[in-house]
């Protein structure tokens, strides 16, 4: 079900592509031009994360190359400034009216069938079985975007990994070692001691949790600790089709926030529920040596190179990299979560084939190279994770890519977004106070109301 409406937001442009020559429109262009869209005009929406504009970078080259060979047609991109879940909404307040809807829009796969059961979006089935890089698609990264309908909704663009990124600096004042590697929850919360107890300045732990963090809390935070609890493994059993209540882990997983919270091993209740936090982790906290362990994804050293806001030539040296261990070390040993975005067609898209075709020159093998570049990112396509530039562009790819052969990956169904939003109420109410016996008997009673009461199960 659709998210309750908000008004469009204030800071949004929309950039307009003709023979290959930009024109930033007023807000005010859309309204002018709803009522009356042309068949010329491919509109594309995407997110845009605070002052970062790498993928209207990578949709401005390809419109250029686009609209240039194509004089008569134009581009128009649609960036939304606005915090996760706050994007979703506006995202689906545009598809929601023929007036407004793009022809184009960026999907994060989590929300991705949640709007195909809304009805925003329309198959591509049709057009994606004859493209020449539809096979190129990573298998997992197709069954995310293939509806119970068996139909296909969107073609999978980037994909992602999550691991404990920590300081040096910071470890080396508090005693810590260089090449980290805890083996349990445990070993996490020790160093975090060690930090907060040493001469440091620096916050020693951090996890996106609450709901202002929408999606980052669930997947950054919360499943990474769920999915490597021993007590009740996972949201939701594919077997038996059914949600997982009752689950010790869940409660197992909020008690690591708890200890975390009440220890003061993290920042105030202020900055964890600041929705913009995460650009102040990365343009000046990490930086800065001003936080120790972060649990945070595979993309965010893009924010470090030579063109972002805050240049960090040395971030190789100074930032390493941990597997997430299993709550005792037991199990697999270490966890990750593998998500990813995608581009979608909207119901009420003018010209489903234009729109395709500039969706196939968005995704060409060289354009999709550059943006894993820019957007430091991992590919889901086999003809761009074998360019030796794209091989070459981190010191961290290779490491992050290397996960994805164990990552545990959301339930893809339509009620996961509402169950996300769940667990996120969940970790606000434990920051607040809460027990996590409370709250995770409340995430069971929600869950349930969600989805109905034949399809959840007590956990085994």
């Amino acid at each position: 079900m659709p998210r309750h409406p908000h008004p469009l937001p204030d800071r949004r442009s929309f950039l307009r592509f003709t023979a290959g020559t930009a024109v930033v429109l007023p807000l005010t262009a859309l309204a002018g031009c709803a009522g009356s869209r042309s068949a010329d005009t491919i509109r594309i929406a995407f997110q845009q994360f605070g002052s970062g504009t790498i993928k209207q970078q990578w949709i401005s080259a390809a419109a250029e190359r686009f609209s240039a060979d194509n004089p008569e047609l134009t581009v128009e991109l649609i960036p939304i400034v606005a915090a996760e879940n706050d994007y979703f909404t506006k995202n689906e307040l545009l598809m929601s009216s023929p007036r407004t809807s793009p022809d184009l829009v960026y999907e994060d796969s989590f929300i991705l069938l949640s709007d195909v059961g809304a009805g925003y979006l329309q198959p591509i089935t049709d057009l994606v079985e004859g493209w020449e890089h539809w096979a190129d698609v990573a298998e997992a990264s197709q069954v995310a975007v293939t509806s119970t309908d068996g139909e296909v909704y969107g073609v999978p663009i980037t994909t992602d990994t999550r691991a404990l990124w920590f300081q040096r600096d910071v470890f080396a004042e508090a005693g810590l070692p260089e090449d980290w590697q805890p083996g349990s929850w445990e070993e996490i919360l020790e160093a975090a001691r060690a930090i907060k107890d040493s001469d440091s300045e620096a916050t020693p732990f951090f996890m996106f949790a609450g709901t202002p963090q929408g999606e980052k809390a669930s997947m950054q935070g919360f499943e990474m600790l769920l999915y490597g609890t021993d007590g009740g493994r996972g949201l939701y059993d594919p077997d038996a089709a059914q949600w997982i209540l009752g689950s010790p882990g869940f409660v197992e997983a909020l008690t690591f926030l708890q200890t975390v919270v009440e220890e003061e091993l993290t920042m105030g209740l202020g900055s964890l529920l600041d929705p913009n936090i995460s650009e102040q982790i990365y343009t000046s906290l990490l930086p800065d040596a001003k936080l120790g362990i972060l649990m945070d994804g595979s993309w965010i050293s893009q924010n470090w190179t030579e063109t972002a806001g805050r240049p960090w030539p040395e971030w190789p040296e100074v930032m390493g990299l941990a597997d997430m261990p299993t709550m005792d070390g037991g199990g697999t040993g270490t966890v990750t979560l593998a998500g990813g975005w995608g581009l979608s067609i909207p119901v009420h898209v003018t010209d489903r084939d234009l729109a395709f075709r500039f969706l196939t020159e968005l995704t060409s093998t060289s354009t999709l190279v550059d943006y894993a570049i820019q957007d430091n990112h991992v590919s889901v396509r086999a003809d761009v994770a074998e360019n030796e530039e794209y091989l070459g562009y981190s010191p961290a790819i290779g490491y992050f890519t290397d996960l994805l052969e164990t990552a545990y990956y959301r339930p893809a169904l339509p009620a996961y977004p509402e169950v996300s939003s769940a667990i996120q109420e969940a970790m606000e109410a434990v920051l607040t106070g809460t027990s996590p016996e409370a709250a995770a008997a409340a995430y069971d009673a929600t869950v349930t109301d969600i989805v109905g009461p034949e399809n959840v199960k007590e956990a085994e």
